[in-house]
């Protein structure tokens, strides 16, 4: 190594490698999206984010960690030649060089700490830039279309889909960089050292056999073997890792069900059903850890010995040429170095097989969710159109899942003002009708058409978003009304002791009781005066004479809105015109004037 000429040889090499790097990724990316599935799976997450027509930036950040990682091993290379001249000092007692060759690691080791904190810098900001726009867009795909939704009505619905949007992205952007960026080092590490190799290595004689260059054919054929006996090995990781993930969502919902419910479980004193359900989801995850831990004991405990055995080899070949004066202790030293690194970079696919079995896991569980999103998307779905002043049903056909009948040929008109009670056995098609009018059940054929303007559905369990009451009283509306107008509104409902409490930021759902909920439910209904409004049972947790109040209140501040009602007391017949009774099996009459 002329260490005078360094820099310019280093930049030329460095525009050569990278050049040929980067063409060699294109094309190796393009064959592995069209000739392997988890190639093609990689592509769907991948290219939407580096499509250059998108935004040019995130090409333009890969293309930055390329070159940082191909400069590493560069860098790697000059310590080689760094090491040889080194010890070769030391073997002629040349103190003057001994301190120039310090000042030479000194340099290097500069540029190197600088170089590996600038490539984690970059490789960082990626996985963090391309996390956040894949949360984003996955997060998007599963609410388009109500899919977060309709996905639980499809033959085989997905399980965990918050754990894939949380988890198994930031996996997912990981093990994409730095799976590709060590197959990068790998290969480039491959090239250059073993044209060192290549120089340094002499021949050995096997069985009578003069092998030239033996050293590097017995790094690569010892490493294509021990390769492909390590994939053998470790192909059972990639659906471990899999059902890992899977079982270990399955035993958090399990906990978070607890929680949820918690109340209802300490009033059942059901905490023996639960510990048993607990511990039967947790056994579950346990015995697939310990089918991991057995497996990766038998790779690693593999992939440790192939590592050891190779450690000797440089010495074994080159000990006889040193003592023969051959070669150099630098020579011998860069020799060990050079090998040890062909090895580590040939070994790397075999080492990383792991982390691939969990990339390719992770990639089959997000490929999945989209998967899902699409096919939910696909679901049937009620015609449902807004036009005029009327709320006006043909042929509506509701059915079960399995297909029997719940309402056959309904057709209904309301004009504006009307109020339907909707009556009917349990099990009859009641909640069904107003999520299929939702368009949520696809199970129904026919066609709805609303009044222009909003419709507002309110269900039996009312939704209170994370953040503030003020919040709550708005959703789903970004715009808040003013604080004397929610003070006014919470009186009307009953709910004083809240007009204190708009900024409070809490999960409101655990502090307020059903009851409560259901109020402030109405709260809403009457802050976005919708042309439509849906109730479900929306007083089920709310006695009569408050029920009462409630609903003069709406018929009060909506008089020219559309009301449709679920429910079963006779004392909403007071506030309806008209009522809806299923019957089942697809039987229905309509009765006017019932109030």
């Amino acid at each position: 190594m002329n260490w005078s000429t360094a820099v310019p040889d280093s930049a030329l090499w460095l525009a050569k490698a990278y050049t040929i790097t980067a063409a060699a990724l294109a094309i190796t990316a393009i064959l592995l999206a069209r000739f392997t599935a988890w190639g093609s799976q990689f592509r769907r997450m991948a290219w939407p984010y580096f499509n250059p027509r998108r935004s040019p930036v995130p090409i333009l950040i890969l293309a930055v960690l390329l070159l940082l990682t191909v400069w590493a091993v560069r860098v790697t290379v000059l310590f080689s030649y760094w090491y040889k001249d080194f010890y070769d000092t030391i073997q002629n007692l040349d103190e003057a060089g001994f301190w120039h060759y310090l000042r030479v690691f000194a340099v290097l080791a500069v540029i190197h700490v600088v170089s590996s904190l600038l490539t984690y810098f970059v490789g960082q900001a990626l996985d963090i830039k391309w996390r956040i726009w894949l949360n984003n867009t996955l997060t998007d795909d599963w609410l388009d279309g109500l899919a977060y939704y309709r996905g639980e009505f499809l033959h085989s619905p997905i399980d965990n889909p918050d754990q894939r949007i949380q988890t198994d992205i930031t996996s997912f952007v990981t093990y994409s960089r730095t799976l590709s960026m060590g197959a990068v080092t790998a290969m480039v590490s491959i090239v250059s050292f073993t044209a060192i190799l290549w120089n340094l290595s002499g021949p050995l004689t096997i069985f009578g056999t003069e092998i030239p260059r033996a050293m590097i054919f017995l790094v690569y054929i010892y490493v294509l073997v021990t390769t492909a006996l390590a994939f053998w090995i470790g192909r059972p990781l990639i659906m471990l890792n899999f059902l890992n993930e899977k079982l270990g969502a399955t035993f958090r919902y399990a906990l978070v069900r607890l929680r949820e419910y918690g109340e209802s479980i300490a009033f059942y004193r059901g905490e023996d059903v639960e510990r048993r359900t607990l511990a039967t989801r947790f056994a579950a995850v346990i015995r697939n850890m310990w089918a991991i831990v057995f497996r990766t004991l038998k790779f690693s405990g593999f992939n440790l010995a192939v590592n050891q055995t190779a450690v000797i080899f440089p010495f074994l070949v080159q000990g006889s040429r040193l003592f023969k004066g051959q070669v150099t202790f630098g020579d011998v030293m860069q020799t060990a170095q050079a090998f040890g690194q062909v090895h580590e970079s040939l070994s790397f696919f075999r080492e990383s097989y792991a982390d691939f079995a969990s990339f390719r896991a992770t990639l089959i569980r997000l490929t999945g969710l989209a998967d899902a999103d699409k096919r939910a998307r696909a679901l049937p779905t009620l015609d449902v159109s807004d036009a005029g002043d009327q709320l006006v049903i043909r042929k509506l056909h509701v059915r079960k899942p399995s297909g029997e009948t719940l309402i056959a040929e309904l057709d209904l008109t309301l004009d504006h003002g009307d109020a339907l009670l909707v009556k009917g056995a349990s099990g009859s098609g009641k909640t069904t009708l107003l999520r299929s009018i939702a368009q949520l059940w696809p199970y129904a054929d026919g066609s709805v058409t609303r009044p222009v303007g909003r419709s507002l559905f309110l269900s039996q369990r009312p939704y209170l978003p994370l953040g503030s009451l003020r919040t709550g009283l708005a959703y789903p509306d970004r715009s808040i009304a003013k604080d004397s107008r929610l003070r006014a509104v919470l009186d009307q409902v009953h709910l004083p002791h809240l007009t204190d409490r708009l900024d409070e930021v809490a999960d409101w759902t655990r502090i307020l009781s059903p009851g409560e909920q259901q109020r402030l439910a109405f709260a809403r209904v009457v802050l976005a005066k919708p042309r439509t409004v849906f109730l479900d049972e929306a007083t089920s947790a709310i006695d009569e004479g408050l029920e009462y109040t409630l609903y003069r209140m709406l018929r009060s501040e909506l008089p020219d809105s559309i009301m449709v009602s679920v429910g079963h007391r006779s004392t909403l017949n007071v506030f309806h015109n008209r009522q809806l009774e299923l019957q089942g099996s697809g039987q229905w009459s309509l009765t006017e004037h019932v109030g």
